[in-house]
């Protein structure tokens, strides 16, 4: 889940990284205001969960607090990669002497965090690396042993960096570090980290992104950041639709029924089991299939949890059928799920054989399920038919 910029900046400030002076406005007035506290320039930038600020126009600048109460306005209004504004930070504005780049991610590839770093901030790092890439470091480092500011330094001073800046930078990119690891995050970037005309250090613009799962034990921050348990952000704010997700996986401790994410497709998916989920999405595509929703079930979730998430699904306009389907082998009860999507399709006024244009969960029970969708008229098969010709059967159903 990904952090609007003032909330990244805000868990950055308790670590005592240096930030420049800021306030978030919700008003005009409001940004008048706190331009009046800052008694300078100041910079005004649309809070979205999105790139592109500065060429949409949701970025600006302003020498006086009118200025900048007239520039909410003009903000405000605009819409960043089909995103609608938050609110408007409005921050101190200095004169940058140099401007860096670092990040910390996970390198899937190597099963570790990875810090890069560049001293050609201010722009996208892919170019730099592209076009000048003596000026990007990438330093690997643990997850589970204990680190150091010598790794902070060591992928500073690879890019040519020394002195003063060197020692200046090395705290504030091993607090980064630290955050990351601490908060479970899948990215910590300050892009750009600027040495002012003044001497000072600062940090422009920040992004966060935290593992999903991770929700549950950091509920106490995101709730001291403002962050709802609704809120189920990716690049974007959630949608209705994936709020109710959200609140249905909630409502019961039972198996997961969540990471609803809403699509403009008309065929309804009931997919699970961690990677076979994205399989199954993929395969889907493949087929020509055009998915209306992803979603996850597994860990034998209530009948309760299935029939309401399977509500859900058909309520979405557009949505004809729905496939049901998981990995090739599960411990998630077959009748289980089967009573549930039933009673969802009962319940949503549809007849199960019309709208579930297959079923297939390999997993306990298998017999009883069985028994349940021949009940129904509902197409169903086993393990011995893959997930890749599942998700063909779905499509193939729904197109016919």
């Amino acid at each position: 889940m990904r952090f609007y910029e003032y909330e990244s900046k805000a868990l950055f400030r308790r670590h005592g990284m240096p930030l420049g002076q800021s306030g978030l406005a919700h008003t005009a007035d409001d940004a008048r205001r706190i331009a009046g506290e800052i008694g300078g320039p100041v910079v005004l930038k649309s809070q979205v969960l999105s790139g592109g600020r500065m060429k949409a126009g949701a970025v600006k600048f302003a020498d006086t607090p009118d200025e900048a109460a007239a520039h909410y306005d003009a903000i405000v209004p605009i819409v960043v990669n089909g995103q609608t504004c938050r609110a408007v930070l409005v921050e101190e504005k200095k004169g940058i002497a140099q401007e860096y780049f670092a990040a910390i991610t996970w390198d899937g590839r190597h099963k570790r965090p990875v810090l890069i770093f560049s001293d050609m901030g201010g722009i996208d790092i892919e170019e730099v690396a592209e076009t000048h890439p003596e000026h990007v470091s990438k330093t690997h480092f643990s997850s589970l042993l204990p680190i150091t500011p010598r790794i902070a330094k060591e992928a500073i001073a690879a890019t040519g960096v020394t002195g003063q800046a060197l020692n200046r930078l090395t705290p504030i990119v091993f607090e980064l570090m630290q955050v990351f690891l601490r908060y479970d995050l899948t990215l910590a970037e300050i892009n750009p980290l600027a040495r002012l005309e003044d001497g000072r250090f600062v940090v422009l613009d920040g992004h966060i992104d935290m593992e999903a799962e991770a929700r549950g034990t950091h509920k106490k921050l995101l709730e001291e950041l403002g962050i709802g348990a609704e809120e189920t952000r990716q690049a974007r704010e959630a949608t209705a639709f994936e709020q109710r997700g959200a609140e249905i996986n909630a409502q019961d401790h039972r198996g997961v029924a969540g990471n609803v994410v809403e699509f403009d497709g008309d065929l309804g998916l009931v997919i699970g089991a961690g990677g076979g989920s994205l399989t199954l999405f993929d395969a889907v595509r493949k087929h020509g299939g055009k998915p209306a929703n992803y979603c996850e079930i597994g860990g034998n979730p209530s009948v309760k949890k299935v029939q309401e998430l399977t509500r859900l699904i058909l309520s979405k306009p557009g949505v004809r059928k729905i496939a049901v389907m998981m990995n090739v082998v599960s411990n998630t009860r077959v009748d289980i799920v089967a009573r549930g999507v039933i009673k969802g399709c009962i319940q949503s006024g549809k007849d199960p054989k019309d709208v579930l244009a297959i079923f297939r969960i390999p997993g306990a029970w298998e017999d009883e399920g069985f028994k349940i969708l021949a009940k129904y008229g509902v197409d169903y098969c086993d393990r011995s038919v893959s997930m890749y010709e599942a998700a063909g059967r779905a499509v193939a159903k729904l197109n016919g």
